[in-house]
C-alpha cells in the first residue's frame, strides 16, 4: 500500500516582510471533504503498515489488563456526614460515584475483592451516562453544603464543552435546570440556593461566570463577573473554610482573585489586589474561631522579585495588604497554601522533588515553622490529595515513585505517624523490588545540569544495549514528576530503560528553570531533551538505535523541534496530538486559545523578533532534506487545544522532503470523532490506544513480543517487511 499524498493548494503567509508558502494550510478546513479523505487514507495507511503488530498489540493490551485490578475502589474521604468514594467494575469502562453514611472517624475497610461497600448510595454512575456514546467525558461533580444536591456536567463529543445539570440526591432525579456550553467550574452559595459556574468564548476561553438560581430558567442566569482582556482566562470556586466563593483569574504571568462570602451570594464580588503584569497571586481564607475579624488570607506570590514566591498573610478586612510569612527562598519554590482549622499545609519544590509540610497555628497565629512530610525513596512525587474537611486532625496524601505504585496515605497532625490506607494492586506478580530508580544528570548546551528520571528492571547492563523510551514535556511551568505506570511494565519487562528529561520549561527546578525555557529562551527546552537523549546514550542506557522519544500536546512541539535538531539521535520519535505548526496557530487569533499563548510564546503579530524565533524552531517550518527517524503523530479532530491540522501538515510535509528512503517509517493516526485532547475516553479503549503505541515503540526500537532484542541489521527491514505482509499489500 502505497502512502498518502496530499494535495497541494498554492497559500501564502507574509508577516513582518516575510513571504512563506503553505501549500497544506487548506487541511485547517475539517468540513473539507479533502480533509477528511486525507486523514482517513492516512488511517489506512497506518494500519497497513501496523498491522504486524496486531499480536503484540493484543499482548500488552492482555498485559495492562492483567496487571489492573478491574473491580476496585477508591480510599473514602469524609466530608460531613457521608464518606465519599468511586469505585469500578470488572468490564465497565467508566467510574461509577458514591457515598456511604458516615460512623466513626476512620474511613471503612476496603473489601479485598474491591466490590462495594455495603449500604452505599450511587450518586453517578458514569456507565450509564455515557449509554450510546463513544466518548463521554465528566466535567464538574460538585455536591451542594446540605448534600442535597448534585451539580455535574458532561462531554459526548470530546471538544471540552459541557452541559450542566442538577440531580437531587434523595431521588436520584434530574431537576429541569439543564444548563448547556459550560466550562469545568463551578460552587454553590452556602444556602443552597445559587450555584456558580463557567463559561467559555468561541476561542474556547472560560470569560464569564454566571449565577444560576436553582429552579430557575437557565437563560434567565446573570453575570456577574466578565473578562475582556483576551489573556485572561477565570475560573470559580470555593475557599478551603467555605465561608467564601472566589473568582480567580489568570493569564500565564498575571493573576487576580475576588471573593464574595458565600452567604452572600446575590452581593458583589470584592477584589483582592489589582492585577499587575508579572504578579502572580493564589489566595485561601482561615476563618479565626473566635472573631471573623480575625480571619486571615493566605496568599503566595511573586510580587516585588520574589521569583520563588514568598508566603504571606493579609487580614480579611484588608486584603491588599500582603505582611511575609515565609520569606522567598531561591532554593524553594513554595506552591499552594492549604488553610485548616488548627494548621495550614504547604507544598513546594525542592531539589527538583515535591514537598510537603505542616505549619500549625499558635495562639491564632499562623507559624511559619512546619513539620516536612519525609519519605525514604531517591526520587518520588508526593502531595496533598483531597481533604473536603475543613476541621480534621488529619491530611490525606498521595505519593508515587517509579517503582512504588499510587498510594494514599492519612498524616496525623499531632503525632506526624503516617497510616498508607491503599496502595493500588498490581496484579500479575508484580514486585517493586525487581526494579530500580535513580537520577542521572544530563549537561545542557550552556552548561546547565538537566536531571534524568531512569527506571529499569534490576540486573540490566549499562552497556548500551538496551532500547529506551525518553520522556519530555517541557512547558507552561508543568513538571512531569516521578510516577508510576502499570503500561510501563511492559516496557520494562521486555528490557527496557525508562526515563524522563525533566527539561527547561517545566516547573521541577523552581521558577527560573520556567523562565529560561519559555519566550525566546524557548530553544533551551529543545537542547536539553537533546542533551537528555545524549546522555542516555553516554551513560550507556541506550544507543540511538534503540533510543525512542515521546512527548504529547507543547510535548509533541518538543517532539518535532527534537528531530530537526538531532534527527539521528533517535530510532523513533512518538508525537501525540503534537504542537508542531506553532508559528501559524500562533499567530492566528481567532483558533482557541491562541490569544492567551502569547505570554507563553510570545506574540509573533507585533513582535519581528518573536516571529524571527518561533520561525526558527517551529517544527513544520524547519523541515529538512535529511533522514528522520521513524515517526508515529497521533492527533483527533474533535481536539480543542491542538487542532489536527498541525500533524496532519507536518506528516504531510515530511513525506515530501524526508530522505527515509522508507515512507512507512513516517505515520499519521487520526481519531475521526469518539476523542479529545486526552484520546479515547473508557478506559479499555485508553488501554488499546496505549497498546497501540507501546507496540510501535517496541518494533521500532527493535524489541520482539517476547523481549529479546532484534537484530539490529535485520531490524531495518525485517518489521516492515512482516506488517506490509499482515497488512495485504
Amino acid at each position: 500500500m502505497k502512502p498518502p499524498v496530499a494535495k497541494t493548494v498554492p497559500h501564502e503567509r507574509v508577516q513582518h516582510s516575510d513571504h512563506v508558502e503553505d501549500p497544506y494550510y487548506w487541511l485547517i478546513d475539517k468540513d473539507d471533504k479533502d480533509t477528511t479523505a486525507y486523514l482517513e487514507a492516512e488511517n489506512a495507511f497506518t494500519a497497513s503498515v501496523t498491522a504486524g503488530q496486531a499480536g503484540l498489540r493484543e499482548r500488552i493490551f492482555q498485559e495492562i489488563k492483567g496487571r489492573t485490578k478491574e473491580t476496585d475502589l477508591s480510599v473514602p474521604e469524609r466530608k460531613g456526614d457521608w464518606w465519599h468514594y468511586s469505585r469500578t467494575e470488572e468490564g465497565k469502562q467508566y467510574g461509577i460515584h458514591c457515598r456511604l453514611a458516615a460512623s466513626g472517624p476512620n474511613p471503612p475497610a476496603l473489601p479485598e475483592d474491591g466490590s462495594a461497600l455495603p449500604g452505599e448510595q450511587i450518586l453517578l454512575d458514569a456507565n450509564v451516562l455515557a449509554e450510546g456514546h463513544d466518548f463521554f467525558s465528566l466535567g464538574s461533580y460538585d455536591i451542594s453544603p446540605d448534600d442535597r444536591l448534585l451539580a455535574y456536567s458532561t462531554d459526548f463529543d470530546g471538544d471540552e464543552r459541557f452541559t450542566l445539570r442538577l440531580r437531587d440526591l434523595s431521588t436520584g432525579a434530574d431537576l429541569a435546570d439543564v444548563i448547556p456550553n459550560v466550562h469545568y467550574s463551578t460552587a454553590w452559595s452556602a444556602d443552597n440556593s445559587v450555584l456558580f459556574y463557567t463559561v467559555a468564548d468561541d476561542a474556547w476561553r472560560p470569560y464569564r461566570v454566571m449565577r444560576h438560581v436553582i429552579g430557575t430558567p437557565a437563560e434567565q442566569d446573570a453575570v456577574v463577573y466578565e473578562e475582556a482582556d483576551e489573556k485572561f482566562w477565570l475560573g470559580v470556586g470555593l475557599t478551603r473554610s467555605e465561608r467564601y466563593i472566589e473568582i480567580g483569574l489568570g493569564s500565564k504571568i498575571t493573576s487576580e482573585a475576588w471573593l464574595l462570602p458565600a452567604d452572600e451570594p446575590l452581593g458583589e464580588f470584592r477584589l483582592v489586589r489589582e492585577r499587575e503584569t508579572g504578579v502572580e497571586y493564589t489566595v485561601d481564607h482561615w476563618a479565626h474561631p473566635d472573631d471573623a475579624a480575625g480571619d486571615v488570607l493566605f496568599i503566595v506570590h511573586n510580587a516585588d522579585g520574589r521569583e520563588n514566591f514568598e508566603l504571606a498573610t493579609a487580614p480579611i478586612g484588608d486584603p491588599g495588604t500582603w505582611t511575609p510569612l515565609i520569606a522567598h527562598d531561591p532554593a524553594v519554590r513554595l506552591v499552594e497554601a492549604e488553610a485548616f482549622a488548627t494548621h495550614f499545609v504547604l507544598s513546594y519544590r525542592k531539589d527538583g522533588l515535591t514537598g510537603v509540610a505542616v505549619h500549625p497555628f499558635v495562639d491564632g497565629v499562623p507559624s511559619a515553622t512546619g513539620t516536612p512530610i519525609a519519605f525514604d525513596e531517591p526520587i518520588y512525587t508526593v502531595g496533598t490529595g483531597n481533604n473536603p474537611e475543613y476541621h480534621s486532625d488529619r491530611l490525606r496524601l498521595g505519593f508515587a515513585s517509579m517503582v512504588t505504585p499510587s498510594s494514599v496515605y492519612d498524616y496525623a497532625i499531632a503525632t506526624g505517624e503516617l497510616t498508607l490506607l491503599k496502595r493500588t494492586p498490581v496484579l500479575g506478580g508484580f514486585d517493586p523490588e525487581q526494579y530500580e530508580q535513580l537520577r542521572v544528570w544530563a549537561t545542557a548546551e550552556d552548561g546547565t545540569r538537566v536531571p534524568v528520571s531512569v527506571v529499569h528492571r534490576k540486573g540490566l547492563a549499562a552497556d548500551g544495549t538496551a532500547p529506551c523510551l525518553l520522556y519530555g514535556y517541557g512547558s507552561y511551568e508543568a513538571s512531569m514528576d516521578p510516577y508510576f505506570s502499570v503500561a510501563r511494565l511492559s516496557l520494562l519487562d521486555r528490557g527496557f530503560v525508562y526515563a524522563i528529561a525533566h527539561i527547561r520549561g517545566g516547573g521541577e527546578m523552581g521558577r527560573i528553570w520556567y523562565e529560561q525555557g519559555k519566550l525566546l529562551h524557548k530553544r533551551n527546552t529543545f537542547t536539553d531533551f537533546v542533551a537528555a537523549g545524549r546522555a542516555v546514550v553516554e551513560q550507556g542506557w541506550s544507543a540511538p538505535d534503540r533510543l525512542i522519544a515521546r512527548g504529547g500536546s507543547a510535548g509533541g512541539l518538543l517532539m518535532g523541534a527534537i528531530t530537526n535538531l538531532a534527527p539521528d539521535l533517535w530510532s523513533g520519535v512518538l508525537a501525540e496530538v503534537p504542537f508542531v505548526d506553532a508559528l501559524n496557530t500562533i499567530l492566528d487569533p481567532s483558533l482557541p486559545l491562541t490569544v492567551m499563548e502569547w505570554d507563553e510564546w510570545g506574540n509573533p503579530l507585533e513582535s519581528a523578533e518573536v516571529y524571527a524565533y518561533m520561525k526558527s524552531y517551529s517544527p513544520y517550518e524547519n523541515l529538512a532534506a535529511v533522514r528522520y527517524p521513524a515517526i508515529l503523530a497521533r492527533t483527533s479532530v474533535n481536539d480543542t487545544r491542538v487542532g489536527y491540522h498541525e500533524p496532519a501538515k507536518w506528516i504531510a510535509r515530511l513525506r515530501t522532503i524526508a530522505l527515509n528512503g522508507r515512507s512507512e517509517q513516517i505515520l499519521l493516526k487520526t481519531e475521526m470523532e469518539s476523542a479529545g485532547h486526552g484520546g479515547k475516553s473508557g478506559r479499555y479503549d485508553a488501554w488499546h490506544e496505549e497498546a497501540f503505541a507501546l507496540a510501535w515503540v517496541c518494533t521500532t526500537a527493535g524489541v520482539e513480543a517476547d523481549g529479546a532484542a532484534v537484530d539490529a541489521t535485520a531490524a531495518e527491514t525485517a518489521p516492515v517487511t512482516a506488517e506490509v505482509t499482515g497488512a495485504g499489500a
